[in-house]
């Protein structure tokens, strides 16, 4: 199956809209939210430039519509696009399977609590770093739950169903873009 290159960005939106709207759910538990889930099969399709944009402008236009831009929407970012790059390289020679969903998952969560929970506090607040570690274990662990959820059952279907799926692409829905296709 070969997909076209600059028709497959409805799945992309789609992907954005997804992740948007679950974190919008309110009193959902903190760091439950599908943004890694998401990213790693969406690294399949997009390569490296893409999935970096697609975690770093996740993170920049939720916390533009929400709460508002800070240094953690920098870091927060980065973080996700970097997970992004990363999940790119990893997936590159793998399957999109749910043990290697999981094996991503779980480091990249364990990267990604690691960076914003361990400079945030102590570097941009004055939080000791002690206190930032003792705190960020509780949450670290919900945030391993969800990804272990959401790469077990979200991250599969979002490959199977969206990301492999010819009828989303926009050459199928809009066929005159089918002309400007990059192969």
């Amino acid at each position: 199956m070969k997909f076209e290159y600059a028709t497959g960005w409805l799945k992309f939106i789609l992907g954005w809209v997804v992740v948007f709207l679950f974190r919008l759910i309110p009193f959902r538990p903190p760091n439950f939210e599908p943004m890694l889930a998401t990213i790693m099969p969406v690294s399949k399709r997009f390569g490296m430039l893409g999935s970096f944009l697609f975690g770093f402008l996740g993170i920049v236009l939720f916390d533009a519509v929400t709460s508002g831009w800070g240094s953690w929407t920098v870091v927060t970012a980065i973080a996700y696009g970097v997970l992004g790059i990363g999940s790119q390289l990893y997936f590159r020679n793998r399957e999109a399977t749910v043990r290697n969903f999981l094996s991503f998952g779980i480091v990249g969560t364990i990267f990604y609590d690691a960076v914003t929970g361990l400079t945030i506090g102590p570097i941009f607040q004055g939080q000791s770093f002690m206190v930032a570690l003792t705190g960020q274990i509780p949450f670290t662990l919900m945030h391993l739950l969800g990804t272990v959820v959401f790469a077990t059952f979200l991250s599969p279907a979002l490959y199977r169903w969206v990301v492999r799926s010819e009828t989303l692409e926009l050459s199928v829905i809009l066929p005159k873009f089918a002309k400007i296709g990059i192969k």
